[in-house]
């Protein structure tokens, strides 16, 4: 069960980016497959979030993505009813936008650090004086949520119900209760309005405020009837009764402050904070806070794009497939009319092996299928004319990686341990990109460790589509039948970025050697200039 963003928090300040990918075994995708996805820049382009628990829950849907039909066709059916209802779509953007403003003051009253009642607050997390102030205003934040969404319109999508049930689940809590007042501070701890009914137990009522009218109205009284002794009972006292009770109120005037200031904060909103910060009820609402933002961000995102943008149709099926006409890279094609899209389609074949000379759009190409598997599987709009996919099990990919100092097994060894670690994760669901395999060995060695991996790989039935140079290898898997070659288009020496089918058999490599400065006529003209 995934926490939610106040737990994932673990009572600290508030981290957008605090959920990380699932070990390879657990999760859709993991650490190394979340990096070479370049997930941060994709994160930063579908970010159109308003709140920090919008923002949080968009991140978590990113690092640890559903791999359910039902939740990932109920949150496509809430974005339905959003644009379909304006209504609907406009109360909720007010919700948004009221929280987006005064949210950080819950934040604040959970998270923020105390500096006593003399200090200046310099950074956004201290709470200057004795946080009366902020507990009034987190108090509120939450109340006003609650009070919106129990006004609003009731949805009539699933995911939308489930959002506002967790939001109105919170107003009937006793968190709610403490924060809607009046709190009664016993000896056996806070009690609410309702638990207080039918007890004799004493208790005092805690104000969140440093001046307290009964308080000080008993403090005057007192020291009224105290300056009445005093002047009958010590003979020759000479002070008149208002200088008197004026000698013995300032004292008691400038210990008031110190004393009930710090007794509040310690003993009621301190204790208070701590049971808020423990509440699931409060997690769950500022959750469902979070994903309404998050929805909201998905559309935007699509208006935003300037392209074709569409809700992919999703499917179960024992066999991952998909098939994209007109494909765009979510970050790249962002805003970007010249981004040259692609058709994709792999329904029943196993293995695609993606051929060409450097900077062709071979990688580019993989990142963009699978950040669109990606976008699909939380539920978000993709960049493409039409998309129908299955939902994957796994999303993984393995890119080049250079061996560690402690490793000892060298960059072969490295890159094994990595395919290793995703073939035992893969399914028949699954996606699975490899760039290149069985680097740092002989050819030989290459061609033959290769073949048994990607034959592993087709008897395992998932999809695997390999980016390499190694056309011999992929003649021998396309004579088998068991495989479909693409390549990356050029014309003119220059790169179309479209794919098209065949196997490439050049590597351009001199080109991109010029395109540097060291191509072997730059290398002897360095030597030259040396000499």
């Amino acid at each position: 069960m995934k926490l939610n963003i106040l737990q994932s928090w673990s009572n600290k300040w508030p981290s957008i980016k605090s959920t990380s990918p699932l070990p390879t075994d657990e999760g859709v995708i993991d650490q190394p497959a979340f990096n070479t996805i370049e997930v941060d820049q994709l994160f930063d382009v579908v970010n159109q979030a308003s709140t920090i628990a919008g923002q949080s829950v968009l991140y978590r849907s990113l690092a640890q993505p559903s791999s359910s039909l039902d939740t990932i066709a109920a949150k496509q059916e809430a974005i339905k009813e959003i644009q379909a209802n304006p209504a609907i779509r406009d109360n909720l953007e007010n919700v948004v936008a009221n929280a987006a403003e005064k949210e950080s003051s819950l934040y604040l009253l959970l998270f923020g650090e105390f500096l006593g009642s003399m200090a200046t607050a310099r950074e956004e997390h201290q709470i200057e004086g004795y946080g009366y102030r902020q507990y009034r205003r987190g108090v509120r934040f939450m109340l006003d949520l609650s009070a919106s969404i129990y006004a609003s319109e009731a949805p009539k999508s699933t995911y939308l119900k489930h959002i506002f049930s967790k939001i109105n689940t919170f107003t009937d809590s006793r968190v709610h209760s403490l924060m809607l007042g009046p709190i009664y501070n016993t000896e056996q701890g806070f009690k609410t309005k309702e638990e207080r009914k039918g007890s004799f137990i004493p208790a005092t009522v805690f104000v969140p405020r440093i001046f307290k009218p009964l308080l000080i109205t008993l403090v005057v009284v007192g020291i009224g009837l105290l300056t009445q002794v005093m002047s009958y009972s010590i003979p020759g006292l000479s002070f008149g009764g208002g200088t008197m009770s004026g000698i013995l109120f300032a004292p008691i005037l400038l210990a008031y402050f110190p004393v009930i200031g710090s007794f509040d904060r310690d003993n009621c909103i301190i204790p208070l904070r701590n049971e808020f910060k423990q509440s699931q009820e409060l997690g769950d609402a500022l959750d469902a806070l979070g994903k309404l933002d998050e929805l909201l961000a998905f559309i935007k995102f699509s208006e935003k794009y300037g392209g074709d943008m569409c809700l992919p149709v999703m499917a179960e099926s024992e066999h991952h497939s998909i098939n994209l006409v007109d494909a765009k890279n979510p970050v790249l094609g962002m805003q970007n009319e010249s981004y040259v899209g692609n058709d994709f389609v792999l329904e029943q074949e196993k293995l695609v092996f993606v051929t060409g000379p450097n900077s062709g759009g071979k990688t580019a190409f993989c990142k963009t299928v699978t950040q669109i598997q990606l976008l699909a599987q939380i539920g978000c709009y993709v960049p493409a004319k039409t998309a129908v996919l299955s939902v994957a099990d796994k999303i993984l990919y393995q890119a080049p990686e250079i061996s560690h100092l402690d490793d000892g097994e060298g960059r072969f060894g490295t890159e094994l341990k990595r395919t290793k670690a995703i073939f035992l994760a893969a399914s028949a669901k699954s996606l699975i990109v490899l760039d290149e395999l069985s680097e740092g060995t002989t050819f030989e060695e290459k061609m033959e460790s290769s073949s048994n991996v990607l034959d592993g790989f087709y008897r395992k039935g998932n999809n695997t589509i390999l980016i390499t140079h190694n056309h011999q290898l992929v003649d021998v898997f396309v004579d088998k039948g068991e495989g479909i070659a693409r390549q990356v288009e050029f014309a003119s020496d220059l790169p179309t970025y479209k794919l098209i089918e065949g196997i490439s058999r050049v590597s351009h490599a001199d080109r991109v050697a010029k395109k540097i400065g060291f191509s072997k006529e730059d290398i002897d003209g360095y030597l030259a200039a040396e000499k």
